[in-house]
């Protein structure tokens, strides 16, 4: 790995992504490791360490956008990356313990190309997996020794507060046929946008910025959290199943009430309501049904604003990032990262 002190160009955002599951992953298994052998079997085969048996593997291990933009937020404010290590755990090890409980909650079989820890070990184990993992990142943090570890864990504490009201909401709507656009949106911010604000802000905090950039960066985070989002969306109707590692129209399937969905059923357009009949079935859509369903949301709108305001929302991020007034380089490596955000395909 090069010393970050010695690179003058930035770098892509793939290079970035490596440089920092290099960086960041060492103290992560570390750390798994200091858990209980039960907790630490579901923990790592969730993370893509080993199988179900404990035989170790290279698998996807997802795509650490939160840690990365945790250390390179340090390193944007004039700080020192090595110290932003442990923020860079702990919001990984936030993110997931939600992912654990999300997959329990939405049903799904697959994340990453294989079999979800709740289907191989059970529901309870992935459940007390997600909860060590929370756990575990507050240890972290206190461990540190940093002197903004305190409030790093108050950042932590209320970003899965939103987190929690956001996917609390998200399971509400599917009960609902009256939500409308700004709800979706608010929810969204609170379920996907605290935690990536929180990875920006920790990671200023670690790296000494001043509390204005702190600041700047998490409303930084917060508006590239809403991009995720909505990109995240849109793969969840129209993403290749072979990339996404998830059942192609997942969030079909389910009746999830995702933002293009949304958009949608409120856009006033003729295919609004035949989606909503589609919608408000009580049996299993087919797969010609769904894939009807795919067409009626695009030719309703929903695709095509979603992808309008993912592009909004990222304007939005770079505005306030460039007002932090970053390192040259670490911004430049932030937008490219943040660009990524909205044009991956997984």
């Amino acid at each position: 790995m090069v010393p970050i002190d010695v690179i003058t160009q930035p770098r892509s955002a793939a290079d970035v992504l490596a440089w920092s599951r290099n960086l960041v992953d060492p103290a992560m298994r570390a750390a798994v490791d200091t858990l209980p052998a039960s907790m630490r079997r579901v923990a790592g085969y969730h993370y893509g360490w080993w199988d179900a048996d404990g035989t170790p593997r290279s698998g996807d291990a997802g795509k650490a956008i939160r840690p990365t933009l945790a250390v390179l937020c340090a390193d944007a404010v004039g700080g020192s990356i090595v110290d932003a290590v442990p923020a860079a755990v702990a919001v990984e090890m936030v993110h997931n313990f939600s992912l654990l409980h999300d997959d329990v909650m939405d049903g799904d079989v697959s994340r990453r190309h294989r079999p979800t820890a709740w289907t191989v070990f059970g529901t309870g184990p992935a459940i007390l997996a997600g909860d060590a993992l929370l756990t575990l990142a507050f240890d972290v943090l206190a461990g540190s020794g940093h002197p903004g570890s305190r409030d790093a864990m108050r950042m932590i504490s209320t970003a899965v507060q939103d987190l929690v009201e956001g996917q609390c909401e998200d399971v509400s709507f599917e009960e609902r046929s009256d939500v409308d656009l700004s709800e979706c949106l608010g929810m969204a911010g609170e379920k996907t946008g605290a935690l990536l604000a929180c990875s920006t802000a920790i990671g200023a905090l670690y790296g000494g910025g001043t509390t204005a950039q702190i600041e700047h960066m998490r409303v930084f985070g917060e508006h590239l959290g809403l991009a995720f989002q909505l990109v995240d969306d849109l793969l969840g109707i129209w993403g290749d199943p072979r990339v996404t590692g998830k059942p192609v129209h997942s969030d079909l399937v389910s009746r999830k009430k995702s933002l293009p969905v949304v958009a949608a059923l409120t856009s006033g357009e003729p295919a609004a309501a035949e989606l909503a009949s589609l919608y408000g079935r009580q049996d299993s859509l087919s797969d010609v049904e769904l894939a009807r369903a795919a067409e009626l949301v695009d030719l309703a709108g929903g695709k095509s604003w979603t992808q309008r305001e993912a592009v909004d929302q990222l304007d939005l991020a770079l505005a306030e990032l460039a007002l932090a007034a970053p390192v040259p380089r670490a911004a430049a490596e932030l937008t490219a990262l943040a660009r990524l955000v909205t044009r991956r395909d997984h």
